[in-house]
């Protein structure tokens, strides 16, 4: 069943540009889209379909067109089958969708650099920007949200330009908001930073905020607010995928691992001792398993443990929120909201504003709903 992208409310479709568009998170958002926008499937974890989203204007389900860039070359259909084989998506889904994901296939573009790439920094941003600039002429989309959902950097060495913040700053060039949803520097290379806030953009991030860290933003201010010691918090994550491959760059996991710590400093007062570990666990596939230990002390000094166990996907936990996103930012751009949204930090790990418990930031985040769906 093919379903294609029909115009939003405001006339025209929205783009959806998607860094690392073959990817695991990619192939499941432009899939679980389409099963959506056909009524094939019911909008699970989708918070912008929830009731609270209804009047906030944001772009239809089925007026996002989807595109990227990516290095990798198996086409988004076979993508689909491989996670369909793993228990990702339903096992009937790649057939129901082929017809979208073959377009969305269709205009992804070669990223980079790639190895023995001659290209200077500049002539990369420059040729990323035509690509976004040509998707937008010939799809005839309003507007387009860049989501990096690409495997997670190292640190960069000072004075380099990582990928990502080539794919950021091609995207401001284009004149389109943009997410991070990794951990990778993105937006806030020193030299993106300044150029970010004078482009009239709105933008957030970064590392989207799926399973450990979620359970995190919620139980660290349960201790804080009960008055309970927490003493040390350590915990071990074994994933498999292209993200812990990834992942088993030890520098690689250091970034990642940065935004775990934030929010336990964030919502406890201080960082508790202990470490997250990440093992790279081929056999898992895309499935991936969280064990947290929190030691604390309790009334009079009493020592309890609380220990936490999350087994999920990774696609299809990170898959809603990337359209989430993307449906949120489109709309902001579309009302001339510009710069960081601190109010998106209900989905991030690093998010732009000073709040990292849950509940605080899902009040914000319906507030920012409101504000979405007044009248100008």
């Amino acid at each position: 069943m093919t379903q294609h992208a029909t115009t939003s409310a405001a006339g025209a479709p929205t783009g959806v540009w998607l860094v690392g568009a073959r990817g695991s998170v990619a192939t499941t958002a432009v899939s679980g889209c389409a099963a959506l926008a056909a009524g094939l499937l019911p909008p699970t974890g989708l918070v912008t379909e929830t009731p609270a989203f209804a009047d906030s204007g944001l772009p239809a389900l089925a007026s996002l067109v989807f595109a990227g860039h990516d290095t990798a070359g198996t086409p988004l259909p076979k993508r689909a089958e491989e996670l369909a084989a793993q228990g990702v998506l339903p096992h009937w889904l790649p057939a129901a969708v082929q017809g979208e994901l073959t377009a969305a296939d269709e205009r992804i573009r070669t990223g980079g650099p790639l190895p023995g790439d001659t290209r200077t920094p500049e002539e990369l941003i420059a040729d990323f920007a035509t690509d976004l600039r040509d998707f937008a002429r010939h799809t005839g989309v309003a507007r387009t949200v860049v989501v990096n959902v690409a495997s997670t950097e190292p640190e960069p060495a000072r004075g380099t330009w990582p990928a990502s913040s080539l794919y950021a700053a091609a995207a401001l060039r284009a004149g389109c908001a943009y997410a991070d949803f990794t951990p990778s520097t993105g937006l806030r290379h020193p030299q993106l930073q300044g150029a970010a806030r004078a482009s009239g953009l709105p933008y957030a991030g970064r590392d989207g905020k799926t399973g450990q860290t979620l359970l995190r933003a919620v139980l660290g201010p349960m201790f804080a607010q009960r008055a309970l010691a927490v003493r040390a918090w350590s915990g071990t994550n074994l994933l498999g995928g292209g993200d812990g491959a990834a992942l088993a760059d030890p520098a690689a996991a250091a970034a990642k691992n940065a935004g775990k710590e934030r929010v336990l400093a964030d919502t406890l007062g201080a960082a508790p001792q202990g470490e997250v570990h990440i093992d790279d666990v081929p056999a898992l596939g895309e499935w991936k398993t969280a064990w947290d230990h929190v030691a604390f002390d309790g009334f009079l000094g009493t020592r309890m443990v609380l220990q936490t166990i999350w087994q999920g996907c990774d696609s299809a936990l990170a898959a809603p929120l990337v359209l989430d996103l993307a449906r949120l930012l489109a709309r902001a751009h579309e009302r001339g909201l510009s710069g960081p949204r601190p109010e998106l930090g209900f989905y991030f790990k690093d998010p732009d504003g000073d709040e990292s418990a849950l509940t605080e930031q899902y009040t914000r985040l319906l507030a920012f709903a409101a504000r979405l769906g007044e009248s100008r």
